[in-house]
């Protein structure tokens, strides 16, 4: 019920003071013991709560899954598990399991595609599971994506081949592990705006990807914006968010 419906069926009798109160507060938050739904998420910010799954139990997910479809929204899960997935299937068998990406996805309410697109590159193979999340959760979210993988600066050519396909798109997200260099080169190619996501990808002088980060927030093409080590997820929204402005 919107607030207007509740608000009249409360002159109207038909609901309870109480009943309008529950009606109201869970609007924009529903308690559900061991979590606090975000359910005005939407309205605030033209989209959803997305679950974060990381140390979550199966069955405190599949709690929070069945808490928003209640409240009629599509769910995705982030950094989770086959076994919380089997937890989820059960009260959504509509929902799949990404493995690469870790990604729960239960959609139930078409989402409408943007005309535009978004390209996330890899560099390397090994950085396949993030850069899935970022595409997986563009998708989500309703922009088509353009996935080029495997063309790292140890084999230039290879992203010069592709680099027509990546000027295509209205942003870019670029994935990449070792020294990080990838995002600066595709920044100096192309004329739309660069998500940079370093990985945790390397030997040790990588530092589990905190050599890459530096590399990019340190990188000397203009339009480059980079998110935290690995944050596939991060990179994919505001991808989402910048394609549909």
């Amino acid at each position: 019920m919107t607030l207007t419906e509740i608000l009249e069926a409360f002159r109207s009798g038909t609901l309870s003071p109480e009943e309008a109160e529950a009606a109201i507060t869970g609007r924009f938050f529903r308690q559900i013991g061991h979590s606090t739904v975000d359910t005005d998420r939407t309205r605030r910010t033209g989209a959803h709560e997305v679950i974060y799954g990381e140390y979550k139990t199966p069955a405190q997910i599949a709690d929070l899954v069945a808490t928003m479809h209640d409240t009629d929204q599509n769910v995705m899960v982030t950094r989770t598990t086959a076994a919380a997935h089997e937890a989820v299937v059960r009260i959504a068998p509509e929902a799949r399991f990404h493995a690469d990406a870790r990604l729960i996805t239960s959609v139930r309410h078409p989402v409408a595609v943007k005309t535009t697109r978004v390209a996330v590159v890899t560099a390397g193979t090994s950085d396949l599971p993030v850069a899935e999340e970022a595409a997986l959760t563009a998708e989500f979210f309703g922009s088509p994506v353009t996935r080029i993988n495997d063309v790292g600066v140890a084999g230039v050519h290879r992203l010069l081949a592709r680099v027509e396909e990546i000027r295509a798109a209205r942003v870019v997200v670029v994935v990449a592990g070792m020294e990080g260099a990838l995002p600066s080169v595709v920044g100096g190619l192309v004329d739309k705006p660069v998500i940079a996501v370093p990985t945790s990808i390397g030997y040790g002088a990588s530092f589990s990807g905190i050599t890459a980060l530096l590399g990019m927030l340190n990188s000397c093409a203009s339009g480059v914006s980079v998110v935290n080590i690995d944050n596939g997820f991060g990179a994919g929204f505001l991808a989402n968010m910048i394609n549909g402005l």
